[in-house]
This record gives structure tokens, sequence and C-alpha cells, in this order.
């Protein structure tokens, strides 16, 4: 990975990381956040069901190892950040343009940096496996489909 591409990868997660544990820290212990929510439609639960996964995903894309979390956490993430939106944008309980496009915008701005810092992941941080290897053909395969050769038969 080149120096460029690991600074933009790092500052992404963290700005991502940062966002996910500090917003789901608020979920659980701000009053505020947990009225917002509810001001928004949802249960008072849902705050902190919401703040546990949210922290719990910001660490899983920090840490060493453990891929396929990271690809559940970056899932969640975006899912999580996409609903916040679209859920600001129909509820719309926010004072003003300003507020409104605001609330609208900031999710999906995090959600941007998560796609990014997925994308620019280092290999050590990727799934491996069966996916990875179906999607890479092998040297054999990759000729049977220039004709350079026959397929090889099963």
């Amino acid at each position: 990975m080149s120096r460029a591409k690991g600074a933009a990868y790092w500052s992404c997660t963290a700005l991502v990381a940062f966002f996910m544990i500090s917003g789901g820290l608020a979920n659980l212990f701000l009053p505020e956040s947990k009225a917002g929510l509810v001001k928004l439609g949802y249960p008072t639960f849902f705050a902190s069901i919401l703040g546990v996964w949210k922290v719990l995903g910001g660490i899983a894309i920090l840490v060493p190892g453990f891929p396929r979390l990271k690809e559940w956490a970056y899932a969640g993430m975006i899912f999580e950040l996409t609903g916040a939106a679209v859920t600001d944008a129909i509820v719309g309980v926010v004072g003003g343009p300003l507020g409104y496009g605001a609330h609208v915008a900031a999710p999906l701005i995090i959600a941007v940096l998560a796609l990014f810092s997925w994308a620019l992941r280092p290999q050590s941080r990727m799934l491996g496996g069966p996916v990875v290897r179906w999607l890479r053909p092998t040297i054999a395969e990759a000729r049977s489909y220039d004709g350079t050769s026959e397929p090889a038969v099963s």
C-alpha cells in the first residue's frame, strides 16, 4: 500500500470511527440524544440499541484482524447512516432550512467517508476466501477465456 493510500485510509477510518463511537456514546448516555430519536418517532430503547452497535462498529474497524467482522461493521454503518439521512429527510423536525439540510447531509458525508475507508483498506483487512478467489480467475481460466487454450474440464 502506498503512503498516500495508507494516509487516506487511516484518515477516513479515524474520522468514521470517531463519529460512530462518539455518536454511540451520545445515544447511550445523553438524554438529549435519546430525546432527539424520540422526536423522530423512534422508541426510547432504540437509542440504547443503536448506541451499542455504533460503538462496537467503530471499534471493529480500528482493531487489527477480524476481516469478516469489519465487513459487517461497514455494512451496518452504511445502513445506519443512510437510514438516519432518510429519517431526517422524511420527518424533518429540525427548524429552518439550514438545520434541515445539515441533518440530512451530515450522515451522508459520514457514509461516503465509510465507503472510502472500506474501499481503501489494506489487503490485511480484507475478507479473503472463496468469494475473493471466485472474483479473481486463475491464469488457466484467464487463458481459456482469451482463446489461447481450451478450457479445463472438471
